[in-house]
């Protein structure tokens, strides 16, 4: 395995950073004000940054920018170009407060997913109420949305309702009916497509932006390993029939291995084998050739450097 690609530093203005993402600044052209977003190797979970996983943020940025074009019938997103593998040039937008699930499934380990609060005895979440009876993993009548908070550096999201996102006037209501509308028909078309590529989307989140202009845009990442649950369903009948969890290609196996240590975010953060992050690697991977079709291909190593590199050839430095 290569060393996972997790810090970077460039001669840029206004850098700001996340959990997976750091951006700066770009100068202004005719497309307006942008900004560089570099995606890296971490890997988060439970609201905390535990891990660089190769490869990964390579995967993100690609297969992100493969449902930007395939979504922006739907609704337009921020996106202009990919100027490298782990490297995003999109249009500035001022972030909505409020995170956007839609919930296919009742599954999760975490303390916000739908079955770690339903496996409580909590029967109304996220505004809605679920009978009694319900088993871990299966569908949901329909498709939900449960926003939740975005939470500051080192805090959790907070779970809210549909109906707190105006009550608390974190979104105007027009706009947010929008936006779970738009929300919505996003999922729906991560479902087809995944159902061409033999995988079922059980839930994603996605992010919402204003552009300078007003307009709704989707932003940071869409249908990635990071933001969903792609389960395989060839295996996920037999599976459940044996009371095993679904195959995921995504970042739950992480997510299960740490709750299996009693770890829920809180507290000093437990050490996994190292054959998880190997594994997680080669699961993003997976998630990327059977999503789009294209085999994987690997940018050269390090990532810096490189990165940098095409930047330059770029005209962004």
């Amino acid at each position: 395995m290569v060393d996972a690609f997790t810090e970077l530093d460039l001669p840029l203005a206004d850098r700001r950073e996340g959990k997976v993402r750091i951006s700066w600044t770009l100068p202004r052209d005719e497309a307006g004000e942008r900004r560089l977003f570099v995606t890296t190797d971490r890997l988060s979970a439970f609201d905390r940054v535990l891990a660089g996983v190769p490869y990964k943020g390579q995967v993100l940025n690609q297969l992100s920018a493969w449902w930007f074009e395939r979504t922006q019938d739907i609704v337009a997103n921020h996106a202009l170009g990919a100027p490298d593998p782990n490297a995003l040039v999109a249009r500035c937008a001022k972030p909505l407060p409020v995170e956007v699930v839609v919930r296919g499934r009742i599954t999760g380990v975490t303390d916000t997913s739908l079955w770690g609060m339903y496996s409580t005895g909590e029967r109304v979440l996220y505004g809605h109420r679920f009978p009694d009876g319900l088993q871990k993993n299966t569908p949901l009548p329909k498709p939900i949305v449960t926003p939740t908070t975005k939470a500051e550096a080192g805090g959790h999201d907070e779970p809210i309702t549909v109906a707190e996102v105006t009550e608390r006037n974190l979104v105007e209501p027009a706009l947010w009916s929008q936006v779970t509308e738009v929300a919505l028909a996003l999922f729906q078309r991560g479902v087809e497509i995944g159902d061409d590529a033999g995988l079922i989307l059980a839930d994603t989140k996605y992010e919402f932006g204003l552009s300078p202009d007003g307009d709704l845009l989707l932003i940071d990442e869409v249908h990635t390993p990071d933001s969903s649950r792609w389960w395989v369903a060839e295996t996920l009948e037999g599976r459940l029939a044996a009371g095993e969890e679904p195959e995921s290609l995504d970042k739950e196996v992480v997510r299960r291995a740490y709750a299996e240590l009693g770890y829920t975010g809180h507290g000093p953060t437990p050490k996994l084998d190292e054959s998880v992050w190997t594994q997680t690697s080669d699961r993003y991977i997976d998630a990327y050739e059977r999503i789009t079709g294209d085999p994987f291909v690997a940018g050269n190593q390090p990532v810096a450097p490189r990165l940098i590199q095409r930047l330059r050839e770029a005209a962004l430095l």
